[in-house]
């Protein structure tokens, strides 16, 4: 019999690129490490579906179930309508059904939700998953993610019971290792509790379907986009100022701050911008990068050193075609984190915006934790002059940069490895596998 593995808390439907990125990265080292496994992901829709990707290895059949925090109980695909199922047998509940039929559960938090750093709500609809998983006696596995940072007691409480009881739980950083040990206390094991890299540092790069416009298409044609810079501006912190200082601790002005740094480029330079969203909820959410892109447009569009020089991705391309366009930036700056992991992991020179402390320590994992500039610390002034510097100097030795992304690439493949023979499966040699 095949193994059967449930995966939440990375749906492919949140509109998040990130969080699909998530998803995309351990289904694509799975097919390639055990084939023949039987996952299902849980999303935001309804019932049960089969569902097919298509990595470099080939197609990769897996189901797509709905598991939500919807606060519609009847609904099947309520955590609450789940976890009664699950009392009760499965009770033709579909994703009580999958989970009572799984050898383990993995569970990523979206990379950095483990945390009330977004609100309760949010915090209790990633943790609800993990305890029900915990609740039937499945092994919970907590894959590389960001521990913490927790404002209330009452919040570390339910993280560190949840990290105590998981079978295995994974850091994907050694800043925030040193919270997964003190997470784990006296139950901390070296073999249990480990420290890994993120794993979309494995997520494979694909050119768009769908053309890109211009002037796009022309600046990142191998012989202009040197002069290109990829910006991603973050929805988030954007479309919310009085949140970014009150619930992210921000000191400079987030929006001073992008649109001084551009003004700048454009007065002293010739480079192109173009920007980049990597969470494309519409306009009008209030996470909408798409929103903050038109936004920052509206201001600059009457300065005439501007014209011909600002573009926009539009909001069409998935986690693996914007990766491919990130790519191909001659420098890229941004502010959600895995628009930033998309471009260390193919290479190209990167800062980031930091709003928590998550950027820091996947920074580090490059060996660049310099090139992360934190408006938590620094005023406006200092971060625009920050990321002029940064950009200034971002020409350094592309081998390097390379070997880092390459040894990330690497180890995201070699710990799911780990994780499988963990569970007593038999993985199949994935490069610098160790046994």
């Amino acid at each position: 019999m095949s193994l059967r593995l449930c995966y939440s808390n990375a749906a492919p439907d949140t509109g998040n690129l990130g969080v699909s990125a998530l998803c995309y990265s351990v289904l694509g080292s799975l097919a390639r490490l055990c084939p023949g496994v039987e996952v299902t992901v849980f999303d935001e829709g309804r019932g049960s579906r089969v569902d097919v990707v298509e990595f470099d290895t080939g197609p990769f059949r897996f189901a797509r179930c709905g598991a939500t925090g919807t606060r519609r109980f009847y609904r099947r695909e309520s955590h609450w309508n789940i976890r009664l199922s699950n009392w009760l047998g499965g009770l033709g509940n579909p994703a009580s059904q999958r989970l009572l039929e799984a050898d383990a559960v993995l569970d990523i938090a979206g990379g950095d939700s483990l945390t009330d750093m977004y609100g309760p709500r949010r915090f209790q609809g990633v943790t609800r998953g993990m305890r029900m998983a915990l609740e039937i006696g499945k092994p919970l596995i907590l894959l590389p993610q960001t521990y913490g940072p927790y404002r209330s007691p009452g919040a570390w409480r339910i993280a560190e019971d949840i990290v105590r009881q998981a079978t295995m739980a994974w850091a994907r950083d050694a800043r925030s290792y040193e919270v997964l040990k003190e997470l784990a206390g006296p139950d901390f094991e070296p073999e249990r509790y480990r420290c890994g890299v993120d794993v979309a540092f494995a997520l494979e790069s694909h050119e768009p379907r769908i053309p890109l416009p211009e002037p796009v298409r022309t600046w990142l044609a191998e012989d202009s986009r040197s002069q290109v810079i990829g910006l991603n501006v973050s929805g988030l912190i954007w479309n919310d100022p009085t949140g970014a200082s009150t619930r992210y601790g921000l000191k400079a002005d987030y929006r001073a701050s992008i649109l001084g740094f551009l003004q700048r480029v454009f007065r002293e330079t010739q480079a192109g911008v173009v920007l980049i969203p990597h969470v494309l909820t519409p306009v009008g959410h209030y996470e909408s990068d798409p929103a903050a892109n038109h936004a920052v447009l509206a201001e600059l569009a009457d300065l005439p050193e501007t014209k011909g020089r600002l573009a926009v991705v539009p909001p069409v391309y998935d986690q693996s075609e914007m990766k491919w366009i990130i790519a191909r930036c001659g420098w890229f700056c941004g502010t959600r984190m895995h628009a930033c992991i998309a471009a260390l992991s193919s290479g190209v020179p990167a800062a980031a915006i930091a709003y928590s402390l998550k950027t820091q320590g996947v920074f580090e994992t490059c060996g660049c934790g310099n090139s992360v500039v934190d408006p938590r610390t620094l005023d406006t002034s200092e971060v625009i002059e920050s990321l002029w510097s940064q950009w200034q100097t971002a020409q350094t030795s592309s081998d390097t940069r390379m070997a880092r992304s390459s040894a990330n690439a690497l180890a995201a493949e070699r710990q799911m490895g780990e994780i499988l023979r963990f569970l007593a499966v038999d993985a199949l040699d994935a490069p610098g596998a160790t046994k």
